[in-house]
């Protein structure tokens, strides 16, 4: 009932509820999910198999998930921010240390 392509519901975690598809099989215990989830491992206890399955190869792509998924009509929300703006990391200087007047003064006498 475990392999890749298999729709499943994640039933323990942040993202409890939602449905994830495998996208490779890691060991008797885990596997990769991806889907309205977060494409990570996930232990095979906390997901619950579903009776679809979608045609993807093993680890397949984000992208190739999210166009099966709309085949089935299930909308997936995208999580990355694409437009956010880098912004430039301020640079520290060093202060430096002002020999007084009356010592220079001196020197140059």
């Amino acid at each position: 009932m475990i392999e890749v392509g298999r729709v499943c519901v994640k039933i323990a975690g942040r993202d409890a509820g939602k449905k994830c598809v495998i996208v490779d099989v890691v060991d008797d215990n885990y596997v990769l999910i991806d889907g309205q989830t977060r494409r990570r491992k996930c232990n095979v206890k906390h997901i619950e198999p579903l009776k679809d399955k979608l045609a993807i190869k093993k680890g397949a792509t984000h992208s190739t998930v999210v166009a099966e998924f709309k085949k089935l009509k299930i909308e997936i929300k995208e999580t990355k921010k694409k437009d956010k703006p880098k912004t430039k990391k301020p640079v520290r200087t060093r202060k430096t240390k002002k020999k007084p007047e009356k010592q220079t003064e001196k020197l140059k006498k």
